[in-house]
This record gives structure tokens, sequence and C-alpha cells, in this order.
């Protein structure tokens, strides 16, 4: 029995993680934490931690984690470059998950778009496009932002190729850039399409979640494999066996 402690208990995805972890075998909550909660106070009663609270918090709970030698799964994002290195750096001393989605489909659309973007190089112009619940805070989405790394990685193209959106008279597009357009609305899960828009045809690959649990599954099934792990920097294509 792998005993967690989740941090972020009340937020929707913190709901859906105890829920979930409810029906799954092998898995025990020992403790819930969310904004004034104690997180030393239990941490030593867990055998992992799952981090899905504010990006603020990440910081601290990877560092505690690394002092008391506990994994930690960390599905919180909005992160700047900075403090993200500075996060990852407790990897070395405790097994680290961080993904920016745990959903088994949206690690497929990973997959995907990187052979699609491969295969479909010159004369093929990229956008991504992403909606979620009018709630998230932080924009583009994680999800997004780790499909337009991928783009970037296959193109060779630095993070000023992508453009955020179109406003006015901008001029033809150029063939360097990546569009990248955020929609905010309603209780929208989470929806993300990669388009490959060549002339005579276009090319779409997309995942829509209508269910937190996806997600939550994901982040328990990268608990339970964290915890048999070396130190280190994981993403859920490890967990998945995608690499």
């Amino acid at each position: 029995m792998i005993k967690l402690v989740i941090n972020g208990s009340r937020g929707r995805m913190g709901q859906a993680l105890i829920s979930c972890a409810a029906e799954m075998d092998g898995i025990e909550v020992v403790a819930e934490v969310d904004m004034g909660g104690d997180l030393p106070s239990v941490i030593d009663s867990c055998d992992a931690v799952i981090d899905f609270s504010f990006h603020e918090v990440t910081l601290p709970t990877a560092k505690l984690c690394a002092e008391r030698g506990k994994p930690v799964v960390i599905g919180t994002t909005g992160h700047v470059d900075s403090v993200r290195e500075e996060i990852t750096s407790h990897s070395k001393s405790v097994p680290m998950v961080w993904a920016s989605n745990f959903s088994t489909g949206v690690n497929t659309l990973f997959w995907l778009t990187r052979k699609a973007a491969e295969v479909l190089s010159d004369g093929f112009d990229l956008e991504v496009v992403e909606m979620h619940h009018r709630m998230k805070r932080d924009a583009p989405s994680g999800t997004a932002a780790t499909l337009l790394e991928i783009l970037r990685d296959v193109r060779n193209q630095p993070k000023e190729s992508v453009k955020h959106g179109r406003e006015g008279i901008v001029g033809a597009r150029t063939d360097e850039e990546i569009g990248m357009h955020t929609l905010r609305g309603g209780d929208v899960v989470g929806d993300h399409t990669v388009m490959f828009a060549a002339n005579g045809e276009r090319f779409e690959l997309s995942h829509k979640a209508s269910s937190r649990n996806t997600f939550a599954n994901g982040a328990l099934r990268a608990a339970k494999w964290a915890v048999l792990q070396s130190p280190g920097l994981y993403d859920m294509q490890d967990v998945l066996g995608l690499k």
C-alpha cells in the first residue's frame, strides 16, 4: 500500500485525486493539505507527495520533499524558467515526476505531435489552440506550452517564434512563426488542438478532456511508479514507457 499526501486538496484536481484514490488498489491518501495546512507535520507519514496547488507553493514543497526523502509528483503549472530550474534541482535528491498533463491520451498527443512535426516539415504552418474553464489562472496552459516546446524542438526555433494571438495589420504569416491561441470560458476541462496547415491540405491532432479523473488517475499512476525509481527528473512519458 502506497501512502500519499495530496497538496492542494481543496482544488478541482485535489478533489479528483482524493476521489480516484479511493477507487484505486494499492493507494491510500493519509493526509490532505491545502492553504493554511501544515505539510511538514504530515509528510513523514507518507511514501510520496502529489502537488496540484499553486505555482508559488511548488518550490517549498519540492524542497521539503528533498529534505525528507519523499518522491514528489508535480502537476502545478505557471512557473517562470528561473523558478522551474530551482524546483527541478531538487530531483537530484528524490524522484520527481513533473508533467504538464498526466492524461494517457494527452501524452499520446505529445508523442504524435513530435512524429507529425518530423514528417510534416517544410510547407506546413504550425498553430496551437487550447481552451479551459474560466477560472484557470495561467495562459497558455501547461499542456499547450509542452506542445509548443515539442514543435520548437523539432523545428529548432527559439521562443520568440511563438505568436500569442494576432491583432491588427500583422502582415503575412512567416514560415518560422508558431501560432498560440488561448480560449477561456465556462467549465471546459481541457481542449487542445495542434494544426499543420499547408497549401491544399490541413492536418489536425486534437484531445478533449471531459473529466478531471483522467488526469487524476494518471497522477496516481505516476506516484506508484515514482516510489520505485532512483532520484531524477521524470515526466509522464517516462511513466508510460513512451521514451
